[in-house]
């Protein structure tokens, strides 16, 4: 079911959207080799609180930080920690503010340093490989619960591409 929002509620939601952009934005002026992802951490979280947020992933299930931040092969939802970044590294950060009763959500991917041009392309052959799992996925829960996965397939290969 589809709930339709007004233009005020757009508005919010906006607001917290613009949180998490502007806080992407800051973490890549700070984002250099020798730089750890908890201290990144530590920076996004004290900048949406200072812009009248909470951060959306902290406490989230258990999740003890406020950026998911996953380098090179890692996939997705990494934990920051103490490990300098090196150049040539290539991070993913996912970034979440709650404000006003809405959450702003986006990730980006960042390159480090000089990067290898073979894997400048990584972030799309990654999002190529999970898209084909999570399609893998799909048809194995149909097989062993008998639900229909028409709709979800196809949002799926709608986002990864043909």
């Amino acid at each position: 079911m589809i709930i339709q929002k007004t233009r005020e509620e757009i508005e919010l939601m906006r607001e917290s959207a613009l949180i998490v952009s502007k806080t992407l934005g800051m973490i890549a002026g700070e984002i250099k080799p020798g730089v750890t992802t908890l201290y990144l951490d530590k920076l996004a979280e004290e900048f949406i609180r200072d812009h009248g947020a909470e951060p959306s992933f902290l406490g989230l299930y258990g999740f003890p930080n406020s950026l998911c931040m996953s380098p090179n092969a890692q996939v997705v939802h990494g934990i920051p920690n103490n490990k300098p970044l090196e150049s040539g590294d290539v991070i993913s950060v996912d970034c979440g503010a709650f404000k006003n009763g809405y959450h702003g959500d986006h990730a980006y991917s960042f390159e480090i340093g000089e990067v290898a041009l073979k894997l400048r392309n990584y972030s799309s052959d990654q999002r190529i490989t999970l898209c084909g799992n999570t399609r893998i996925q799909i048809r194995k829960s149909r097989r062993r619960c008998g639900q229909r996965y028409s709709k979800i397939y196809r949002s799926t290969w709608l986002w990864c591409g043909s």
